[in-house]
C-alpha cells in the first residue's frame, strides 16, 4: 500500500501489516529511528535505512511509489489532447468516451 509522508506513524504502519499489506511509505525528512518493539517498526527503520543508504529517489523506483502518481496522471491525459471528457471516473472516461465516438443516429 502506498502513502505519501502524512502516513508516517506508527498506527497507520501497525494497520497495514495487520492487514498482511506491505507499507510503502516514505519517511519523512526528519525522521528518527523508532524502538523496535513491533513489526511495523521494524519495517519502518528498514525503510529509513535502505534511504539513508541508497537515496530516496532510488528509494522511491524501486518499490514503485511513484507508480500511483503516474496512472493518475495518465486518467487525465485524453483532456490533454483536446477531447472535452467531464467524467472522473474511468468507467465513466471509457463510457462517454464510447457515447461521443458513435455514429449519429
Amino acid at each position: 500500500m502506498t502513502a505519501d509522508r502524512a502516513y508516517d506513524t506508527r498506527c497507520c504502519d501497525a494497520a497495514i501489516l495487520a492487514r498482511d499489506a506491505v507499507p510503502i511509505i516514505p519517511i519523512r525528512k526528519t525522521g528518527r529511528m523508532w524502538k523496535e518493539d513491533g513489526p511495523a517498526a521494524i519495517a519502518r527503520n528498514e525503510t529509513l535505512r535502505a534511504t539513508r543508504h541508497h537515496g530516496r529517489d532510488f528509494w522511491k523506483r524501486w518499490t514503485g511509489y511513484r507508480t500511483r502518481s503516474r496512472i493518475e496522471a495518465k486518467i487525465h491525459c485524453p483532456k490533454a489532447f483536446g477531447e472535452r471528457i467531464a467524467a472522473r471516473a474511468p468507467e465513466r472516461q471509457a463510457t462517454e468516451t464510447e457515447v461521443s465516438s458513435a455514429p449519429p443516429s
